[in-house]
């Protein structure tokens, strides 16, 4: 079986690509000087000439700041581009799995969402991805919409999971915010549905996020630092300052504040994914074990 995968420098792409070769797949990875995710025409050639069984499309411009300075370019290469990739599958009979984010929802209301609740992203970000949406399901019905939150997991690229316990083992302040909710990902489980749901014929948005309760940033980071210190890496939790979103300088686009998703969907599809507290453990331990071998 032969991948093509957009994105595979990424801190999803790269595990995706690896967990895929693992499995025997033959994974293509084209890079921005092969495919300019800005250039719809070539899009359009990389797939057609793939001789792909499957497209994974993990790349965007994620940076909402990035999205709010330019506009036309986070149009072009999170909605059109993967417009594009779908109606090139379309032709080609290639199945098509395109990742979206919790940002396409509304977050007003608290509580957890599922695949029909109510889209209204409050960021330039958030609504070309949306747009995506729309237009991938609109090319292509069969096509899969995986939506994922807060993504950490990959010790290469660190998220802020493990971006708090080095900061910690370097003995720095710490501050969190607080009042945002959603749930982790870890980028090991997003590549497990991404090859589970090649394997299907299931369609459609997808929900993919750890279980449990709704958690903060400030309750990552403390969950965090209570498994570096389980795991000996750390004597005490150490304090960490909880934070409004509205403190922090650096944010010019707002996030929205309750994009918590419900991932009963998947799981009842079979396809089981661990709580809150769960994954951020697994992916602590695995980050202190990478840091051991460096």
């Amino acid at each position: 079986m032969k991948m093509l995968l957009f994105g595979a420098s990424g801190r999803t792409g790269q595990v995706v690509a690896r967990l895929a070769q693992e499995a025997g797949w033959q994974v293509l990875t084209p890079a921005h000087a092969e495919c300019d995710l800005a250039d719809e025409r070539a899009v359009v050639e990389t797939v057609l000439g793939s001789g792909a069984d499957v497209v994974v499309n993990s790349a965007a411009i994620s940076g909402l700041e990035a999205c709010l300075d330019d506009p036309l370019l986070a149009h072009r290469v999170n909605a059109m581009a993967p417009a594009a990739m779908a109606l090139a599958c379309r032709h080609t009979g290639a199945r098509f799995v395109h990742l979206s984010t919790d940002y396409v929802l509304a977050g007003h209301r608290a509580g957890k969402k599922n695949e029909a609740a109510k889209c209204k992203p409050v960021s330039v970000y958030g609504e070309s991805k949306r747009e995506a949406e729309l237009a991938v399901l609109e090319a292509l019905p069969t096509a899969v919409v995986l939506r994922v939150s807060w993504i950490c997991g990959n010790p290469q690229k660190p998220a802020f999971v493990e971006q708090t316990v080095a900061r910690a083992l370097a003995g720095q302040p710490l501050a969190a915010i607080a009042d945002k909710e959603s749930l982790p990902t870890d980028a090991e489980d997003i590549a497990r549905v991404v090859l589970a749901m090649a394997g299907t014929k299931a369609g459609g948005i997808w929900h993919v996020c750890a279980g449990g309760e709704p958690v903060s940033w400030h309750d990552c980071a403390v969950l965090a630092l209570q498994c570096a210190v389980e795991e000996g890496a750390l004597a005490v939790v150490p304090a960490v300052a909880a934070q409004k979103r509205a403190e922090v300088a650096f944010f010019r686009e707002e996030r929205p504040r309750y994009t918590a998703m419900n991932n009963e969907k998947l799981q009842a599809m079979g396809i089981p994914m661990p709580d809150a507290a769960e994954t951020i453990r697994r992916v602590v331990k695995r980050y202190l074990a990478y840091l051991s071998r460096k």
